[in-house]
């Protein structure tokens, strides 16, 4: 990515999202990645207290993914490197705002023989925007069963998320447009472009692979965390596609109400995996939503559940 000294004069007199948009449209694959690690990582600032950067160029809500990966962060650089974390809980009390930095305030609850329990406050302007309890546990053998993975269409036979927008893009309204045409770090490849997209009914059920455009480090804490921030892809959507409804559309407002993720296998982020998602139930303006995650050989690699606030928008 550009430094500020190489970036065309011309361009700093722009709006920073159409600069930032331009940055986008010449990054590397390997530069946008670095961008996103970047973004996660968090920064001490005291004992206990971490700060989370805001996204360059951003405007709007926060993602609610970049909370809950950088929260899951704050709270790993407190455990011992033995203690692994097995499962994140999440409540989203404000929408947090690209305007400023996220602070992140961790109390220690517990510290066992075998478990740890980290409790985080991510606050923005002294107001508390997600409360995040995070469990880790030391390794340890026993038994063993999971799922089968569904018979779902191999990533390489589908077509990948440029190709839908590229083909698809003119459908969604001109506000959508520059916003699902951006390069991104994560590569989406929906199993149904027609649900994915919201244009056609169907049972509620999602099957979506993911993977980073480029290679990550081994380091296990960085493929947790872009597991954590790829975990609110999808969900809260799957409740509305036997509505034939689609955010991307403006069909409906989707807000994250709360966000469970729990760590069952060791896994790459930079692999493709399987997020087959699944909404039991939706009334009163929420919806439901659970997700299993598997590696692309098969193994069962974590789970996930949402609720989430669906509001129609106006004549809809």
């Amino acid at each position: 990515m550009a430094s500020a000294a190489q970036v065309p004069q011309k361009l700093t007199t722009m709006p920073p999202r159409r600069m930032a948009q331009i940055m986008n449209e010449s990054a590397t694959n390997e530069a946008l990645v670095q961008d996103l690690l970047r973004l996660l990582d968090v920064e001490k600032r005291g004992e206990d207290q971490f700060l989370g950067s805001r996204k360059p160029g951003g405007v709007g809500r926060v993602f609610g993914g970049q909370v809950i990966a950088q929260a899951l962060g704050a709270a790993e650089r407190t455990v011992s490197e033995e203690r692994e974390v097995h499962s994140l809980h999440a409540y989203f009390l404000r929408g947090g705002s690209e305007d400023h930095a996220i602070d992140y305030r961790i109390e220690r609850d517990f510290d066992g023989g075998s478990f740890s329990n980290r409790r985080v406050i991510a606050s923005q302007q002294g107001k508390p925007i997600l409360n995040l309890t995070a469990s880790f546990h030391k390794s340890e053998g026993g038994v063993s069963h999971q799922d089968a993975m569904p018979d779902i269409t191999p990533p390489a036979d589908l077509p990948s998320q440029e190709d839908l927008i590229a083909r698809f893009a003119d459908k969604l309204p001109e506000s959508m447009q520059q916003f699902v045409m951006q390069k991104r770090p994560i590569e989406i490849r929906p199993v149904n472009w027609k649900h994915w997209l919201g244009v056609e009914k169907g049972p509620p059920v999602l099957a979506t692979w993911f993977r980073t455009v480029a290679p990550l480090a081994d380091d296990p804490l960085v493929h947790r965390s872009i597991l954590a921030y790829a975990s609110d892809y999808t969900l809260l959507g799957t409740a509305t596609v036997p509505h034939g409804l689609g955010w991307m559309r403006g069909d409906v407002q989707g807000v994250s109400l709360d966000h469970a993720v729990w760590f069952h296998d060791k896994f790459r982020a930079d692999d493709w995996l399987l997020y087959y998602t699944e909404s039991s139930w939706a009334g009163r303006a929420r919806g439901f939503c659970r997700g299993k995650i598997f590696s692309r050989d098969g193994r069962l690699v974590a789970e996930t559940a949402q609720e989430g606030l669906i509001r129609l928008k106006t004549g809809i």
